[in-house]
């Protein structure tokens, strides 16, 4: 099968034939970008060099995408958003009523991968007793952290708040092409008025199993083995990861401090499947059943998972512990799956060394 990140050259082709035949006719630099990433894609996709000369043209590439409109489908149809749904500071934040002690102001800029731990967090965090700080939330659907900085500044509620200096943790989720520019513009604005600022970058799991070209279909998840599921762990770790790890640590080197970490909430997916396949997730029989669609939006437990990842990144503190969450109340044996996540978050979050999160953490 191939990997969602072996197509990190075709997200750039999904944003337009325009878009793409305008950056090679510019200056140098940009041209030689675009070659660069045209050589990347001949390695990926050798079919598309129609030719056979070894050389993949701006034709080839867009006719290989017009021959693949499931790669514009699912690549491009947010590329061009309208706007960014958004939510105002202070929404979601813990009433001071209940004498909690504030914890960081939370900024969530996010694609649907997740947006919901901005919904998941505030009850999690009151019930570890801290009171959620709420900063804001900003979406755009399969957008890349580019996209929420390209919004224009009135409708830009990220760039607000950290223009005001109220956020401490901005957490942000970039989609398929790397690097993100998004991800350094945002963390450099942020620490301009917040030298304290942390920025939380989540590494999503592979859309579609990484299968963008053909058929596929949720229930096709059910068929994969230990083996199949660790190959496209392995595959997503060398073809996505690593080049976020490495934007990462340029960034950091970049601003002098370790501010940018990165949330590995694929490591926790992909352990959960896991447990699926080996009969040990309670109440979960089937792998489909941890997602709502094809693309691989997140069920309840999943979504849950996820978040009990950023809590542990957020926070540096383990989740286990932590009540069922609204979110799993309808959800079989849901005291016993509620412990599975809990543990699989923080595990993945200890055990990855740019969490920013060490093994022994307050309680």
């Amino acid at each position: 099968m191939k990997s969602t990140f072996r197509i990190l050259i075709a997200a750039t082709f999904a944003l337009g034939a325009k878009w793409l035949v305008a950056q090679v006719a510019t200056t140098g630099e940009k041209k030689t970008g675009i070659e660069v990433r045209l050589a990347q894609a001949l390695k990926l996709y050798p079919e598309a060099d129609a030719d056979k000369n070894g050389a993949l043209s701006v034709e080839e590439a867009l006719k290989y995408l017009e021959a693949h409109p499931e790669l514009k489908a699912l690549l491009a149809s947010k590329s061009k958003s309208k706007g960014a749904n958004t939510s105002q500071p202070g929404e979601f934040t813990t009433p001071a009523a209940l004498g909690l002690p504030a914890g960081p102001r939370v900024f969530v800029c996010a694609h649907s991968f997740m947006i919901f731990t901005a919904s998941m967090l505030p009850k999690m965090v009151e019930a570890a007793g801290i009171g959620y700080e709420d900063a804001g939330r900003q979406m755009i659907g399969g957008s890349r952290t580019l996209q929420h900085w390209e919004m224009p500044d009135e409708n830009n509620l990220a760039k607000k708040a950290l223009r005001g200096g109220s956020v401490d943790v901005l957490t942000v989720s970039p989609h398929m092409l790397l690097p993100d520019e998004g991800i350094d513009n945002f963390t450099k604005l942020g620490l301009e008025k917040n030298p304290k600022l942390r920025v939380l970058v989540q590494a999503s799991w592979p859309a579609r199993d990484g299968n963008l070209t053909g058929e596929f279909h949720n229930a096709m998840r059910n068929d994969a083995t230990l083996e199949s599921l660790r190959k496209l762990h392995d595959m997503q770790r060398e073809q996505w990861l690593k080049q976020l790890e490495a934007q990462v640590t340029a960034l950091n080197a970049a601003v002098g401090k370790e501010a940018v970490c990165i949330v590995p909430v694929t490591d926790a997916v992909f352990a959960l499947r896991e447990r699926v396949i080996e009969g040990k997730a309670p109440g979960i029989t089937k792998q489909a059943d941890l997602f709502k669609d094809d693309l691989g939006h997140p069920m309840p437990a999943l979504s849950v998972l996820v978040t009990y990842c950023h809590f542990g990144a957020i926070y540096q503190r383990t989740p286990v512990g932590l009540p069922v969450p609204a979110a799993l109340k309808d959800v079989p044996q849901a005291a016993e799956l509620n412990a599975l996540l809990q543990e699989l978050a923080w595990d993945a979050v200890t055990h990855y060394p740019m969490s920013g999160v060490k093994a022994v953490a307050l309680r």
